[in-house]
């Protein structure tokens, strides 16, 4: 078993900052890009951005220069630091994983469960 556990979602006022995190726990080989999507009710799942194992990073144009990505590969753990936010960054914010298993050959995409985010104006 695999478990993505998300964590920093809260209501804020436009301007201000959030941090997200989320840790993988269980049966776990290797992990190798992590990286955060969110979703608007209506509205399709969208990147927000990702990290490789390596450190890569890459962002959606909307979030550049305000959001950054950043991971512990010793924790297993993600984060997203979410600076200026603006009214339309509120959604539910979902970390994703893709993890290699001790039992397996191939990683498979892990989901959190989702925090929400709102921002007010």
């Amino acid at each position: 078993q695999v478990q993505l556990v998300e964590s920093g979602g809260n209501l804020v006022q436009a301007g201000g900052s959030l941090r997200l995190s989320c840790a993988a726990s269980g049966s776990i080989f290797s992990i190798n890009a992590m990286g955060w999507y969110r979703q608007v009710p209506g509205n399709q799942r969208e990147l927000v951005a990702v990290i490789t194992s390596g450190g890569s990073t890459n962002y959606a144009d909307s979030v550049k220069g305000r959001f950054t990505i950043s991971r512990d590969n010793a924790k297993n753990t993600v984060y997203l630091q979410m600076n200026s936010l603006k009214p339309e960054d509120t959604a539910v914010y979902y970390c994703a994983a893709d993890i290699r298993r001790p039992t397996t050959v191939n990683s498979i995409r892990y989901w959190g469960q989702g925090t929400q985010v709102t921002v007010s104006s």
